[in-house]
């Protein structure tokens, strides 16, 4: 279906991509002062040279005075000379000194302040024209004249006009691009940027990997706007929205941009904290202009990021008879979404890391029929997001996507471009060539541990207890089944309070059961127990490991029902309040859940102290290396102590086993398929080439 001619930009804010006005009114005030103070400088240099009583007689006798104006207002008389007087050279060099731009029109000279009034100066001359017996024919007559300058206009006006040129500028800042009356007679104006064949965005599905599943979900919306008779004729509606829900650095907002890009409708984008204001009713009139314009732009897309700012649970922590803003705001955009008035060609798109506070009448069929559940990568879609943002790298031969990809799991799209980023910055840093493992590795480490304080001042005994509590993890988690495998361990101080720690890969399973997570427990104790063991005392280095033992423990007797005393009995409420002061067990069995968790703690200890005083003599030697060496890996435990006894493999083994399987697989499947098509291709030939039979 071949796109329709879009309309022109209706949003007061212009679109993305589309040159930002210069604003020159500030310029043009500026401008206005400086050519002010131009005029008021010009008058002033111009208004002639002041002269005493008996040089204005002079000049009189002389016969060289021209014309003679009085000004009543401010008591002055102008002295304009005759033209040929201009070349006497008594004159001539002053007028041209006091003249700045070349004028000698007049006045040339002026008396300030002599005369109380004009009637005064009247008498003035007319008394030393008799005395003098100036004959009629010279005698100048007087004019009279009232005159305001710039500056007496200035302080009687200046500050009026001062306060309107203000007022406009300020009215037309906040105007900006927003049409006639500006934004604050049009606060109610939807702040969506729009994004249409003039301002299109460049990320497609190509720039999304790992999450397939949504991908599809979101191409079948684009694909109705596309072509809708695919599905109108089969009788399906198009959806009225879909809610991406999912883990902050997943790619909710990417997959978005995406729609944006390959859609070829026009795209709305803005965040649900452009509804709030602090004005009554702002909220819900840029909800119904938002869908106005959308309704004028159909079929179209809008997109609504961080949907949760407006779009929470109602009534809930509001006071009796209280108007919240929000919750107007909220009404309105569930009215525009499915009420009496919708239209069918406005799509929503929303995204939220916070599904559990929105509310019910939000995510119904019919306003948002899809949700679009976007979780953390597995360990392929790792891989394929590995591969995007490796694409700009320069790589070394070394690196390996697959291998990243098993050395982070739990990493969010978001945390893998920050990672590969950082590789690059170090590789930088290094001056190398191309990014190899190494600075992959160190990447990963300063994402999971934080900065690398190799300068920090540490004493030695407490550089010894760090090496025996990091060592007592490492020999702990060897020994047990169910621990997962080390990859390093290391007492370089990290962070902000982490003097070392121990790295391990986990598996990546969704199931776990009770000697694993007691197994887990046993190892995140190793370091408590070891500094018993040797030092015979025990260190605060143990905070983080102990508040993960004491979770570990509470999950295990109250959410997962794996104690034998408090049954199978989970008290995991998914959707209560982290406010409520309720517990759902009595005083009796809060007694009994701590002293079950206190048994559980103490048993692991028990059990990890005995562990580490079989294998002290493994504890000793893992220390001292680390001492040495600061840093250990898996491949330098296996020299030191020997093999891990609980031979398996690991995700990256595992993963890349299946892979070669699967290749190999299809490898011998295709084959096979070109061996029948080879030989049904012979057969054919043979057929062919068979001479034909003759008619009887």
């Amino acid at each position: 279906m071949p796109d329709s001619p879009r309309k022109k930009n209706i949003l007061g804010k212009p679109a993305p991509g589309g040159g930002k006005k210069p604003n020159n009114q500030i310029w043009v005030f500026i401008s206005l002062i400086i050519l002010f103070f131009a005029i008021s400088f010009f008058t002033n240099s111009n208004s002639g040279i002041p002269v005493t009583k008996a040089k204005f007689e002079n000049m009189l006798k002389s016969n060289d005075v021209g014309k003679i104006l009085y000004i009543e207002n401010q008591n002055i008389v102008e002295i304009t000379l005759k033209g040929e007087a201009l070349e006497n050279a008594k004159y001539k060099t002053e007028i041209e000194k006091n003249n700045t731009f070349g004028f000698n029109t007049g006045p040339h000279y002026k008396i300030e302040k002599q005369f109380f009034s004009a009637e005064d100066f009247r008498d003035y001359y007319d008394t030393f024209v008799r005395e003098n017996n100036i004959p009629s024919n010279q005698k100048v007559s007087i004019e009279f004249d009232n005159r305001t300058t710039i500056l007496e206009f200035l302080s009687t006006w200046g500050f009026l006009i001062l306060i309107i040129l203000f007022f406009w500028l300020m009215m037309r800042r906040m105007t900006g691009n927003a049409g006639p009356g500006g934004q604050i007679f049009n606060i109610g104006k939807s702040r969506a940027a729009l994004f249409d064949t003039e301002n299109k965005v460049k990320i497609t599905f190509d720039n999304v990997a790992g999450l397939d599943e949504a991908k599809e979900e979101v191409k079948e919306i684009v694909d109705f706007l596309k072509n809708p008779s695919k599905f109108t004729k089969l009788g399906g509606k198009i959806p009225k929205g879909a809610l991406l829900v999912g883990p902050p650095g997943t790619g909710k907002t990417l997959l978005a941009k995406a729609v944006a890009g390959e859609a070829g409708v026009p795209f709305f984008s803005l965040s649900g904290s452009d509804f709030v204001e602090m004005f009554v009713g702002v909220g819900a009139a840029r909800v119904r202009d938002l869908f106005k314009q959308a309704k004028e732009k159909a079929p179209c897309i809008v997109f609504i990021d961080e949907i949760d700012a407006i779009g929470r649970s109602r009534g809930k922590g509001q006071m009796p008879g209280s108007n919240d803003e929000r919750e107007n705001t909220l009404n309105s955009l569930l009215v525009e979404m499915d009420g009496f008035a919708t239209d069918s060609g406005v799509i929503i798109l929303a995204a939220t890391n916070r599904p559990d506070v929105l509310d019910n009448a939000l995510l119904r069929p019919g306003r948002f029929d899809r949700q679009i559940s976007i979780d953390k990568p597995d360990i392929v879609g790792r891989e394929a997001i590995f591969k995007v943002h490796l694409k700009p790298i320069k790589l070394e031969k070394d690196v390996d996507p697959k291998k990243l990809s098993a050395q982070t799991p739990g990493f969010a799209g978001a945390e893998i471009a920050n990672v590969c980023n950082e590789a690059a910055l170090i590789a930088a840093r290094k001056d190398k060539k191309a990014v190899d493992m190494s600075d992959f590795q160190d990447a990963i480490d300063r994402v999971i541990g934080g900065l690398e304080k190799k300068n920090k001042i540490i004493s030695p005994e407490e550089k010894k207890i760090v090496a025996y509590h990091e060592a007592g993890h490492a020999v702990a988690g060897w020994f047990l089944e169910h621990a997962d495998p080390l990859v390093k361990v290391s007492i370089v101080p990290r962070g902000v309070a982490a003097l070392g720690y121990a790295q391990y890969l986990p598996k990546e399973q969704f199931l776990y059961q009770t000697e694993q997570l007691l197994d887990e427990m046993c190892m995140t104790l190793g370091g408590r127990a070891a500094e018993e063991i040797i030092f015979g005392k025990i260190s605060t280095g143990a905070l983080s490991d102990l508040e993960r033992v004491t979770k570990m423990a509470y999950s295990i007797v109250t959410v997962y029902g794996m104690n034998d005393k408090i049954g199978h009995i989970s008290f995991y409420d998914s959707k209560q309040n982290d406010y409520s002061f309720n517990k759902p067990y009595s005083e009796d069995t809060a007694k009994t859940i701590d002293e079950e968790v206190k048994k559980i703690v103490a048993q692991a200890y028990e059990r990890t102290k005995q562990l580490l005083l079989e294998k002290k003599k493994e504890l000793e030697i893992l220390a001292k290396e680390l001492l040495d060496k600061e840093i250990l890996f898996q491949s330098d435990l296996e020299g030191l102590i020997g093999k891990r006894p609980f031979e398996k493999e690991t995700t990256y083994q595992a993963y890349t086993n299946s892979s070669n399987g699967k290749a190999k697989k299809e490898a011998e499947a295709a084959e096979k398929e070109s061996v029948e098509e080879a030989a049904e291709t012979k057969e054919q030939t043979s057929l062919d080439d068979s001479p034909p039979k003759e008619e009887s």
